[in-house]
């Protein structure tokens, strides 16, 4: 089974190297891919020069700007189906995500379609946020699991892994959303086409370097695809 793992990437100097490291001696077998949109800060230089010590290990799809995240899954998804990957996990750049779970995603893909780390079930926590924070990203999980009745708990998770065939369903389907947006539309898809859908715990810690890419443009879009997705037949 090959297992591919799949970073955006915008701005993560800080953060990229150490991530890498961590997966490359912690999983032998598994594979990364990044996926940088022209990042200032030389994302993708220190990429580059990370992989001439793994080249069979190491990849990068280097982008002429800024898309968004939707995109780049989207792109690295089509990338890892030519590869012949046989699961794709996706995962953040800011070491918000564990590396020690994904032997926890890797085990449950055996069984599910899509297995996600989950802050929101029994086991799973959130270290680093406010108040604030708290309550927005409750509030919008709540309500989007209300319009849309999904039974998943932790519906923005990004840490995720999924089969080859849930990915090439993916590939097949028109799927515009791009940030958290994407997260809740790829969860939509997969409930509502009967695929299998395992949550593991995981604890989430808030970035301590680099800054968030979240925005008042991604809390409106994702509002928006919430409300296509209910009406869309």
């Amino acid at each position: 089974m090959k297992y591919l793992v799949v970073i955006p990437t915008y701005n993560e100097a800080d953060n990229i190297i150490v991530l890498l490291e961590q997966i490359i001696k912690a999983y032998p077998t598994v594979y990364v891919l990044v996926v940088d949109d022209n990042s200032p800060d030389g994302t993708a230089k220190l990429v580059k020069n990370f992989i001439v010590k793994y080249p069979a290990r190491v990849f990068i799809l280097e982008r002429a700007k800024k898309l968004g995240l939707g995109s780049a899954y989207k792109q690295a998804f089509t990338w890892a189906l030519a590869q012949g990957y046989d699961f794709v996990i996706s995962m953040d750049a800011d070491e918000s995500h564990q590396v020690s779970d994904i032997s926890e995603l890797m085990l449950a893909s055996l069984r599910y379609d899509v297995a996600l780390a989950s802050r929101k079930i029994a086991g799973g926590q959130i270290v680093g946020w406010n108040v604030w924070r708290h309550f927005t990203s409750n509030s919008a999980m709540g309500l989007s699991r209300f319009i849309l009745r999904l039974k998943t708990r932790d519906v923005t998770a990004g840490f995720k892994c999924y089969s080859r065939r849930f990915v090439e369903f993916l590939m097949s389907r028109n799927i515009r959303s791009d940030g958290y947006a994407w997260q809740i539309e790829t969860i939509f898809l997969a409930e509502k086409n009967n695929f299998s859908i395992q949550e593991v715990p995981t604890t989430f810690i808030d970035r301590r370097r680099g800054k968030s890419k979240l925005s008042f443009k991604d809390a409106f879009e994702f509002f928006v695809n919430v409300v296509k997705l209910k009406l869309k037949p």
